[in-house]
């Protein structure tokens, strides 16, 4: 078998065999396949596609390339939850708890955030004492014991994808949704989970940008669990403004103990119990979703949520009495407001600028050898549809150190993401739809989905 061959019959639009694609993947991990025929091969796929059984194929095959977690030891069906990355997104911290006091056990393994979408092992770090480096023994005790943690993701899962991505980083092949969904699956089937619910973002800060690729993505997605034997839902979540309030690490900590406790953004409770109810459901915890939703929300109304959160933190060595104290979690310097200059309507706030505001502040890595700082980032006060008056605080910002060019860079950045219309501007859509292997269900009405 020549690596050439298969490079031509994919640039002619040919399926590749499960031997051919073990081939290529074998081959390129361990060096004996060159960047420039692999990058070639993915440019071919960028162009050409791939059918779902390739693509299935081709998951397996990057799931196998590293080390593949045994979940067997943890009783019950584990469901395991992933986003595909977004600004204020808090939706893990919030779930986890929940979904674990309603008794479906949640083993999950995250990853750390990188540009200006945080990462859920950052924001549990800065929780005094967590730790979220543990042996396999330590994690599936925990999850036995407590029913729910939260580990950062170990090297050796999927060396395959890590080098395939870096190469397609740098050969403009990253945004193929074949290449993509692969990517992201090839790490949830790595990491053992019986079952996958999917948050899918869509919007201006998102990574897929536009209804119709967001959708074309989650298919591909379930269409691979469903293929490799796992029950798999997708549900496309709008992230045309920020999720949640607060943009930084112990911001969202906070802002996740504050939805536990029934307070908090309403649109971060919405999305955690849209996703924790089918987490429910395919964990066989509830018989449908309106049963779950309606044990999560008495979960949240007796703090038994929080308290399961307790548990988890106490039982990777973090102090507890957080959840209690928000003061114990780290701080910054000074806060400084940014005002609206014009009275009217907030017609949109870019949730990718509040980001990037967020990195610059020091929340979020530039590089993967960036340093973060814990205490600092954005608290938003206003979200589109929401009345401003002129000199109203449209957010805060959380600055430790940086001196006055820094702040005023990103107080410039934060005001400029928010636009002010003289007309009131409705709220956009939430949820927009779920993609099961049932099919695809619209949520919205055409002219929301047009919206995008």
């Amino acid at each position: 078998m020549r690596t050439v061959d298969l490079i031509r019959k994919k640039r002619d639009g040919l399926e590749l065999s499960a031997e051919e694609l073990a081939f290529l993947i074998q081959g390129y991990t361990a060096g004996d396949i060159p960047d420039y025929q692999m990058a070639a091969w993915a440019m071919a796929v960028y162009f050409r596609g791939m059918t779902p059984r390739e693509t299935a194929q081709l998951t397996l095959e990057m799931a196998k390339s590293g080390e593949q977690i045994d979940l067997s030891p943890i009783s019950g069906i584990k469901v395991d939850k992933h986003s595909s990355g977004g600004v204020g997104d808090t939706g893990s911290l919030v779930i986890v708890p929940l979904v674990a006091a309603a008794g479906a056990p949640v083993a999950k393994m995250s990853g750390r955030g990188l540009g200006h979408t945080g990462g859920t092992i950052d924001k549990l770090e800065s929780i005094p004492g967590f730790q979220t480096e543990r042996t396999r023994e330590q994690f599936i005790e925990q999850v036995n014991r407590v029913g729910a943690a939260v580990i950062g993701q170990t090297g050796d899962i999927t060396p395959a994808d890590k080098k395939l991505y870096s190469l397609r980083d740098v050969t403009s092949t990253v945004d193929s949704i074949p290449l993509i969904a692969s990517s992201i699956m090839s790490k949830k089937l790595a990491a053992g989970a019986d079952a996958i619910v999917l948050d899918v973002k869509v919007g201006g800060g998102a990574f897929m940008k536009t209804l119709d690729d967001a959708i074309a993505l989650a298919e591909t997605m379930v269409s691979i669990g469903v293929e490799t034997g796992r029950e798999t839902v997708a549900v496309l979540t709008g992230m045309e403004e920020p999720l949640g309030s607060s943009i930084g690490n112990a911001l969202e900590v906070r802002e996740a103990i504050e939805v536990l406790q029934g307070k908090g953004s309403p649109r971060l409770l919405e999305v955690s119990l849209t996703l924790g109810s089918h987490m429910l459901v395919l964990a066989g915890v509830a018989a449908d979703l309106t049963e779950a939703r309606k044990m999560l929300q008495q979960i949240i109304a007796d703090g038994s949520g929080l308290r399961k959160l307790k548990d988890m933190i106490a039982a990777q060595e973090g102090n507890p009495a957080v959840v209690d104290d928000l003061s114990l979690l780290p701080g910054a310097e000074r806060i400084v407001p940014v005002r609206a200059a014009a009275s009217g309507y907030v017609a949109a706030v870019e949730a990718e600028e509040i980001g990037v505001a967020a990195m610059l502040l020091g929340a979020g890595r530039a590089t993967k050898e960036s340093v973060i700082d814990l205490g600092v980032g954005v608290k938003l006060f206003k979200g589109i549809g929401d009345r401003v008056e002129q000199g109203d605080i449209l957010a805060e910002l959380y600055i430790n150190g940086g001196g006055d060019e820094l702040e005023n860079q990103v107080a410039d950045k934060v005001a400029g993401a928010f636009s002010i219309s003289p007309e009131k501007v409705d709220h956009p859509a939430l949820i927009y739809a779920v993609v099961s292997r049932k099919g695809t269900e619209m949520l919205v009405p055409r002219q929301d989905e047009e919206r995008l």
